[in-house]
């Protein structure tokens, strides 16, 4: 019998809701008028606590969204004869309708990883071709952290590869869509797997954790800071009423509360994660770190369960992606494993 109601969407963080703090914070600034363009005090303000947060002083400008923060970090990297070097199955190469490619001007230089992260010999031999004319010349990293595939970056492993980096004049990007995931999962400070080892620019999300809309870019290397903000502008980023994301980032900031979502998220997975290695014909392809889970189901299981409670299918054949978020419950874990041992019986007995 079929489960008697869907379970919530475990299709991505992006098909939650707004936390009310959120919503609470945006109502607050919607009262009288304020400059424009970041002028405002909203705004300053959230730069200050940026400063705080990271421990020293920052640019921070705010953009409308990731692809949009992406490119204005990477663009403000490059010289025109530079390219990025990134995981095949990065955002900046999958998932963004070869914005970086069309506004950047530069090629992205697209590694294979099982587990969506750059690895040093990769790196090493990528920038063999610096010095030759006849090739496009690595002027940059994207690292994102947590990746694609829900895996993370040791602080020791982002030491490395950045280490490698700088030694070879390369500048350092890093996709934080879900940095608040990694920075749960990690325990650390944010600042110490971000500025403190050498990262130049942070695309610092929101959106994923509980927020309406909006993305921070956030300049540690002070050489680049007035490039990222001229480029922000033509690139179509500078919001005009500004203070209505710097009180959403000011918010979640407030009391660590985009610590406290993102861990939960993590724990949901953890728990779905939990109860999927006790079904059998279920395979786990990732470890489940943040708040993504990566497995292979049978494919007529896996229709049957994306009809009854929808979620994307990923890379390889048959792998599916669930992914929690701020909203999701022990409840709806419960639920969706339930759905899940009904449509492996199903399958098991050729019927439901």
């Amino acid at each position: 019998m079929t489960p008697e109601a869907p379970a919530r969407s475990f299709a991505s963080d992006n098909t939650s809701g707004v936390i009310p703090e959120v919503i609470t914070a945006i109502s607050q600034v919607n009262s009288g008028p304020a400059i424009g363009y970041g002028e405002d005090p909203h705004t300053e303000k959230l730069r200050q606590e940026m400063n705080e947060l990271f421990g020293r002083d920052v640019t921070t400008l705010l953009a409308y969204g990731g692809t949009g923060a992406n490119i204005v970090a990477l663009q403000a990297m490059l010289n025109p004869w530079q390219a990025v070097i990134c995981t095949k199955s990065s955002h900046i190469n999958v998932d963004e309708c070869a914005a970086p490619e069309k506004f950047l001007s530069a090629k992205l230089i697209d590694l294979d990883s099982k587990d969506a992260k750059l690895k040093p010999d990769m790196l090493k031999e990528e920038l063999e071709v610096l010095g030759i004319v006849h090739h496009a010349q690595p002027g940059a990293i994207s690292i994102t952290q947590s990746t694609e595939y829900g895996t993370l970056y040791t602080v020791n492993e982002l030491k490395e590869i950045i280490d490698i980096c700088k030694g070879s004049g390369l500048r350092v990007h890093m996709d934080g869509a879900r940095i608040a995931n990694a920075a749960a999962s990690l325990g650390v400070p944010v600042s110490e797997f971000t500025c403190d080892i050498g990262v130049d620019i942070l695309s610092f999300g929101g959106t994923k954790n509980g927020m309406a809309y909006g993305e921070a870019i956030v300049v540690f290397n002070q050489d680049l800071a007035s490039a990222a903000e001229y480029i922000q502008k033509q690139s179509a980023q500078l919001p005009s009423k500004m203070r209505y994301i710097s009180a959403q980032f000011s918010a979640m900031l407030k009391n660590d509360l985009w610590l406290k979502h993102a861990s939960h998220a993590n724990m949901m997975a953890t728990q779905l994660a939990d109860g999927l290695k006790d079904i059998e014909g279920v395979e786990l392809t990732q470890k489940t770190e943040v708040n993504a889970v990566f497995a292979k189901f049978p494919a007529e299981v896996k229709g049957r369960l994306q009809d009854w409670s929808y979620f994307y299918d990923w890379e390889q054949e048959n792998e599916v992606r669930l992914m929690s978020s701020f909203e999701t419950t022990a409840e709806d874990v419960k639920r969706m494993l339930e759905g899940i041992r009904w449509s492996m019986k199903g399958s098991a007995t050729g019927g439901c």
